[in-house]
């Protein structure tokens, strides 16, 4: 059984990306709900749009940061669902 990965990410407006998966699938997540409503020192300044921008793909992750400092499960990303960030 072959890992799910993110193989595309398209910023779409605001808070949204459209991810593309290993899988052959695609969904539209909205990452500003919990950006506003999860405040924490480390990811607040992806509030910033300039920032939320700069997201890359590393090892089948969305990623923001040079270290990581922003990252969900791609399980949940395939859902369409953002909870809590992983660290």
């Amino acid at each position: 059984m072959r890992t799910l990965a993110i193989t595309e990410a398209e910023h779409t407006g605001e808070y949204r990306l459209r991810l593309s998966f290993s899988d052959g699938t695609s969904q539209e997540v909205d990452f500003g709900s919990f950006l506003l409503k999860h405040p924490h020192p480390q990811h607040n300044r992806y509030r910033k749009l300039a920032n939320f921008k700069r997201f890359r793909i590393e090892r089948g992750n969305v990623v923001w940061g040079k270290d990581w400092d922003l990252l969900f499960p791609v399980s949940q990303l395939h859902q369409g669902y953002v909870g809590p960030a992983v660290y």
